[in-house]
C-alpha cells in the first residue's frame, strides 16, 4: 500500500506528496518512526520544539492510518 507521512500541528499542515510503498500497516509504523528519528537527527538538540506535532500516516485516499505525536514518541 501506498502511504503519506505529514506533519501535522494545529492548523498547520506539512504534506508528503509523495510518499512511499508499504508491505502493511506495521511497516508503516516502522516507517514513521523511522522518519521521526531523522527529524531529530537533522538539528541540534532543543533546537526544534515539537510540542503539539503529530506524524500523520494517510493511504492514497487521505484516510489517516496513524497520528504519533512527536514529542512524546520514543527517541
Amino acid at each position: 500500500m501506498h502511504c503519506f507521512f505529514h506533519l501535522v500541528h494545529r492548523h498547520e499542515r506539512i504534506l508528503d506528496e509523495t510518499g512511499i510503498e508499504v508491505s502493511d500497516l506495521e511497516a508503516a509504523h516502522y516507517q514513521a518512526i523511522k522518519a521521526i528519528q531523522e527529524l531529530r537527527d537533522e538539528g541540534e538538540e532543543g533546537e526544534v520544539d515539537w510540542r503539539g506535532w503529530h506524524l500523520e500516516v494517510t493511504d492514497a485516499s487521505g484516510k489517516v492510518l496513524l497520528s504519533i505525536p512527536l514529542d512524546t514518541a520514543q527517541h
